[in-house]
């Protein structure tokens, strides 16, 4: 909406630098705000004029029109079309409406594979649908978020989606779940202190970001950025600025093109040239550089790499892989890094007791079974603690609460601790809400007269609180060798990743005594993030496969090593790096650099970081593969050559904003993915060489026999014909092979090479050679030594250059395979192909009407027998050096 462009200079003056850093009292000063009152309407009336509504901005979608001109833009294509206006222009019309058929197909195939265009910015637009309870006016009242202005009073409680950036003036055990912004795994506790004006964007606990969750407690914030200028807003327009580049299929498509026209300006120039020096019909020249250009470009490779990218993509749906664009398929299969999210990637997103630690016991835990917990009395008052002590629910297996609470209550359940039958036993009567000064909770129950404190929080904290310990069925003072030892216990477990939760309990004589003060430690509970169990064996692969995978966190550096050991990734703390070393790449030495991009693991990263990542990999030639599951995934998603997004956990943003979508969440459906990938680009390859040997052949013949001041060998329709036999039907069964077995064994292809290597070309010169001899040698053999009119000797010229390029199919396997038994000779589609193929051979010899069309008479016995031989030529001479490789 343009109101959200108005006055940006003017906005940008009154915008707050670091409100974070700011007491919300200084925070209400600068934006003239009372909160006793909030804003009156005059106020919310000209800043919502001044900065437009509360909305992110509309990204333009793609128009079917606009996808079905993309259809047209490559340089294989524009060729074709120029040859097909060219054939018109000159009054052959068969000839140009072939060509003309054969690049609609190829546009429909497209166009309608890629309609399901992906739409990010609509995505985010959703988040947004909500409203809002301000105070103006002194009353309180619920309005559209849309409305909301800088230096409105916001009250939120759980449940609430946070409509804009907002600075906490007050925070009642207030906890908001920022994973899809910031990647911490765990609700972040708020409060209203300020903080150090360095202090990154997952751990200004005094803010709360638009399009996040209030997961517990009741606050109260001064909106200080909508639209826009949001932090959601900011992640919206990295996903505009990060515009999609052309992948590696393209790249090598657009230069395969590119040597196409420039092979076939070369020998038109070359054909024309002799013609005319010759003395030949000019009409005849232009006919002869029609068929050229023709029999140049191979069009069936538009609609074959379509056609095969296409079925690779049902292929991988069919497996839970969701493509949203063709070229992504091959893509895939040239992926040399994965850029890893943590939470709900290489984890369940489900936070569970792992270990309790009692004093001189460490009760292992395994949530997967059912726990056979002792009958220990101290495991069961640190169970009950953590019951009591506890503001999470669980209802017919939904869990309601922070994760952390929701994982004791699960335990406690497990262990028959019911915190419903609890709390009627010890009903609660006070509570100590979490504050991030304790970084303890607490919580007071009568029984029987008694007063029972249940206190839970930070192991530093906690220990800091208590006097005695349980040992056995005794409680003795808690020494400093023996707090020392529940400080070591706590590191051990944190660099493996674990959240440690110190639980304590002490009698008191009123609800009104001090709660952390002469406590009885009771132990810690170990919680944790569990990997996904396929997620190992997946990694492994990768590494056989030659593939790097990087872990790129919003999270803790400790608790990211400590999942990266769990599931077999480098997890060593030198190759551990904070994503603020990414803040400015240009200011870091080489060897500052080179750390950088041997590092494994990236924590607390931001959305901007993320993309420096990726360009920093991609300038060094890398293709990168991006998974992620948060709204803060998204730019990062939407810049990698392949973003891949988590489809059960994911949000709509991400999904929206990747290439591949992963319907089980399976970080292994990616590996599938990359097989699958792999296996089309050989397929690919092996078409492609199909049918530029194919048809460089074609060229040869027609040149050749020019510049000898021969008849030409093939006419334009012809050789249309001849590349409907051969360019379409084989060359398509080439791209549906299956991949071979150990395509996972080798590491991904070099980046910059081409479709076709040096040594393919060479292969192409080679197989024009054999080709050009044996046609040309059947011609010479019908029009020179059986003097047979010219009509006969171009049907046999024609017929021997389709049945070789019918059995050059079989030159297509790779030289380790056994001569009878491999690839291609075990596709069925190949045998379908030859069987097409020959029909259409004897269809277009003696079908009346259409032999009369392609101007071709049928052979006798002799002359069958002249085609025959002349066209297994380049069969034996293929399968020969192959034998010989």
């Amino acid at each position: 909406m343009p109101k959200n462009l108005m006055k940006s200079k003017e906005k940008k003056k009154e915008q707050i630098q670091s409100p974070w850093n700011l007491s919300a009292e200084k925070v209400a000063e600068q934006l003239k705000l009372d909160p006793d009152q909030g804003l009156n309407k005059e106020q919310a009336r000209k800043r919502l004029h001044s900065y437009g509504f509360n909305r992110l901005r509309r990204k333009q979608k793609v128009s079917a029109w606009q996808l079905l001109v993309n259809q047209f833009k490559s340089l294989v294509i524009i060729l074709l079309g120029i040859a097909s206006v060219a054939a018109f222009l000159f009054g052959e019309w068969l000839e140009g409406f072939a060509v003309a058929i054969a690049l609609l197909l190829n546009a429909a195939i497209g166009f309608f594979t890629e309609l399901k265009a992906t739409r990010s910015m609509e995505a985010l637009q959703r988040l947004e649908r909500v409203t809002a309870r301000v105070h103006r006016n002194g009353q309180s009242r619920e309005i559209p978020a849309a409305e909301l202005v800088p230096g409105d009073l916001v009250l939120i409680d759980a449940g609430d989606l946070v409509p804009a950036d907002m600075r906490l003036i007050e925070a009642n055990r207030l906890r908001a779940d920022e994973s899809a912004l910031t990647g911490e795994s765990l609700p972040t506790h708020k409060m209203t202190d300020p903080l150090d004006q360095s202090t990154p964007l997952a751990e200004r606990t005094n803010m709360l970001f638009k399009g996040t969750a209030v997961t517990s407690g009741s606050g109260a914030g001064i909106v200080i950025a909508t639209g826009m200028d949001t932090e959601l807003g900011n992640i919206a327009g990295l996903v505009q600025g990060a515009e999609d580049e052309m992948t590696p299929l393209e790249k090598r498509l657009e230069r395969l093109g590119r040597r196409l026209v420039l092979l076939t300006l070369v020998m038109g120039v070359v054909v024309a040239a002799a013609g005319l020096i010759g003395g030949r019909d000019v009409t005849l020249v232009l006919e002869t550089a029609i068929a050229m250009a023709i029999a140049a470009v191979p069009e069936g490779l538009p609609v074959v790499a379509t056609i095969a990218l296409a079925r690779g993509m049902w292929r991988m749906a069919e497996h839970n892989a969701l493509i949203s664009r063709l070229s992504a398929v091959e893509t895939l299969g040239a992926t040399t890094i994965i850029f890893t999210d943590k939470t709900g990637t290489l984890t369940e997103n489900r936070m569970r007791v792992r270990r309790v630690i009692l004093s001189g016991e460490e009760i292992e835990i395994n949530e997967d079974q059912t726990p056979d917990l002792p009958q220990d009395a101290r495991l069961q008052k640190i169970l009950q603690i953590g019951v009591l002590c506890n503001n999470a629910s669980l209802n017919q297996e939904k869990e309601i609460g922070d994760p952390t609470e929701t994982a004791l209550l699960r335990i406690a359940e497990a262990a028959g601790v019911h915190r419903q039958a609890l709390l009627e036993e010890y009903p609660e009567i006070r509570e100590e809400a979490f504050s991030t000064e304790t970084k303890m909770m607490a919580t007071f129950h009568e029984q029987e007269g008694k007063i029972l404190v249940a206190v839970k929080g930070a192991p530093e904290a906690v220990l800091a609180c208590c006097a005695r310990v349980a040992e056995g069925d005794e409680l003795v003072e808690l020494s400093q060798n023996t707090r020392n030892e529940w400080v070591a216990q706590n590191r051990l477990l944190a660099e493996q990743g674990m959240r440690l939760m110190a639980l304590a309990y002490k009698e008191a004589d009123n609800k009104s005594a001090e709660p952390y003060a002469d406590l009885i430690l009771s132990g810690f509970a170990a919680l944790h993030d569990p990997p996904r169990k396929d997620v190992p064996a997946a990694l492994e692969e990768c590494a056989a496969a030659g593939i790097r995978v990087i872990m790129v966190t919003g999270d803790h550096p400790a608790t990211a090593r400590g999942i990266a050991a769990a599931v077999g990734l480098e997890a060593d703390e030198s190759k551990t790096l904070k994503g603020d070393v990414l803040q400015d790449t240009d200011a870091l030495s080489s060897e500052e650099l080179e750390s950088v991009l041997n590092a494994s693991i990236f924590a607390r990263v931001t959305p901007e970081q993320k993309l420096t990542l990726i360009s920093l990999y991609r300038q060094r030639g890398e293709i990168v593969a991006m998974t992620g599951d948060g709204v803060n995934d998204a730019p990062a998603l939407k810049k990698a050559d392949i973003g891949v997004a988590m489809g059960k956990r994911g949000t709509q943003v991400a999904k929206e904003a990747a290439d591949m979508v992963l319907k089980d969440d399976r970080f292994g459906t990616i590996v599938e993915a990359i097989r699958y990938g792999r296996g089309i680009f050989n397929n690919i390859r092996n078409f492609i060489y199909y049918l530029i040997s194919g048809n460089v052949s074609e060229v040869a013949i027609i040149t050749l026999a020019t510049l000898v001041g021969a008849p030409l060998p093939l006419l334009p329709l012809q050789i249309l014909y001849i590349n409907l036999i051969g360019d379409v039907f084989p060359a398509l069964a080439l791209g549906m092979g299956e991949a071979r077995p150990r395509i996972m064994q080798q590491p991904p292809r070099d980046p910059e090479e081409p479709v076709l290597t040096g040594r393919h070309w060479l292969g192409i010169g080679g197989h024009t050679i054999v080709f050009t001899i044996a046609v040309l040698g059947a011609f010479a053999v019908a029009l020179v030594l059986w003097e047979i009119p010219p009509e006969r000797a171009v049907t046999i010229s024609f017929s021997s250059l389709v049945l070789a390029r019918l059995w050059h199919v079989f030159n297509m396997r790779d030289a380790a395979s056994p001569l009878f038994c491999n690839e291609i000779t075990t596709n069925p589609h190949i045998w379908g192909a030859i069987g097409i193929g020959l029909g259409l051979l004897l269809s277009a010899i003696y079908l009346p009407g259409l032999s009369n069309v392609l101007g071709l008479v049928a052979p006798n016995i002799q002359e069958w027998l002249l085609i025959l031989t002349t066209s297994l030529i380049p069969l034996v001479v293929g399968q020969t050096v192959k034998l010989r490789a």
